[in-house]
């Protein structure tokens, strides 16, 4: 009986021992589970980070949503914004057909940080008859982030509320995409508010940061492609520039200003690609191989014949995307076979003007200024009677 009962003890302590090696080892495993998550994530925002290329970075992030968008950090957004990222398109038939309607529920979500083709966003506001009401000959396409309300009404009050110049029709539209931060759904009902007082709001539903820049030319593409092909002449603007509307219109109608496969600007020729990943301007050797652009127009403010929006965005299902929207633009053109052309007085395309004169602002077509507030005193100044 005693030799049974020393027995039984063993047992009781051989499993006794045995649950403490198995708490051991789950507790061990869960540690190295938690590393290794940790890691993944580290490594995933890293790629994020260093890469920014047009595929998938995650599948399956989230089951179930409940709005058509949602928000997240990311670490190289050195403005530190939040990011919108839309539900991305299905990889079959249907993901190249424009959709009419936002989804409000999906159950397999792919996060494409930048994925530029114009039929990958759905457009949330739009003027789709404005062109046909309007007839315009010119149409100035603004991109401006969504918070920059007074750069807008700046311009409402200035270049922007130019309608006819010359005897030809002038539209003004300002493109944007979503907002960000913890105030995003007052944001974007300050947006609509705007939209329905002006009617000149455009926006999609991609991120509206410094890095989706081409995202948002090739939206403004698309749109003067399908909304409003009736124009003769367009211009990607920024919301800093001032813009002579008589100097620019002077050109336009020019008899020697073609009216097919044109674009004019401040010509950029023979530009290196910027390797260096600490830079504003980095481009991977994975998204762009060569070592220079092609030729192409500073983003800032270019012109060019309303042909070339349709063409751009056919390229662009080609060319591989990339963050440099200008240079993007004009890897687009060389695809086409397009050259980009110098104006005829390349004075006029200027970057920045030294000290404030009224005679330099009276004879160019464009530069960049320091505030709303400045192209407010300097149009007054320009237009005020001699």
């Amino acid at each position: 009986m005693a030799i049974k009962n020393i027995r039984h003890r063993c047992s009781l302590a051989q499993d006794r021992a045995q649950q403490r090696c198995h708490i051991k080892t789950g507790f061990i495993l869960l540690l190295i589970l938690t590393f290794l998550s940790s890691a993944i994530i580290h490594f995933s925002e890293f790629s994020v980070k260093t890469t920014v290329i047009p595929d998938t970075f995650y599948k399956n992030v989230v089951n179930q949503i409940h709005s058509y968008y949602m928000t997240i950090k990311f670490p190289f957004d050195r403005d530190n914004q939040t990011i919108f990222l839309a539900p991305a398109p299905k990889a079959n038939q249907e993901a190249q057909q424009r959709a009419t309607q936002i989804s409000t529920q999906t159950t397999d979500i792919s996060v494409h940080y930048h994925v530029a083709h114009p039929s990958n966003y759905l457009v949330i506001l739009d003027e789709p008859d404005k062109c046909s009401q309007w007839d315009p000959f010119l149409v100035l396409m603004v991109p401006v982030a969504p918070n920059q309300v007074e750069a807008r009404n700046a311009i409402r009050s200035t270049w922007g509320n130019e309608s006819t110049v010359q005897g030809k029709a002038v539209l003004t539209l300002f493109v944007v995409g979503l907002t960000g931060g913890s105030d995003s759904e007052k944001a974007q009902q300050q947006l609509e508010e705007e939209s329905r007082q002006h009617r000149d709001l455009l926006q999609s539903n991609f991120v509206d940061s410094y890095f989706n820049l081409t995202i948002k030319t090739l939206a403004i593409m698309d749109w003067l492609a399908t909304r409003c092909p009736q124009a003769n002449f367009s211009m990607k603007v920024d919301s800093d520039m001032y813009i002579n509307i008589e100097n620019l219109m002077t050109l336009l109608l020019a008899p020697n200003t073609p009216r097919q496969n044109y674009i004019t600007g401040v010509v950029m020729r023979n530009r290196s690609v910027i390797r260096n990943k600490h830079s504003k301007w980095y481009v991977s050797e994975e998204l762009y191989p060569e070592p220079n652009y092609p030729t192409y127009l500073l983003g800032m403010g270019y012109v060019f014949s309303n042909d070339l929006p349709e063409k751009i965005v056919e390229a662009s299902k080609v060319i591989k995307p990339f963050n440099i929207e200008d240079a993007y633009v004009g890897v687009c053109l060389k695809h086409l076979d397009i050259a980009p052309s110098s104006p005829p007085d390349p004075s006029q395309f200027r970057i920045y003007m030294g000290q404030y004169k009224r005679e330099d602002f009276l004879r160019v077509i464009t530069t960049i200024l320091g505030s709303p507030q400045q192209l407010i005193d300097i149009w007054k100044d320009v237009k005020r009677s001699t």
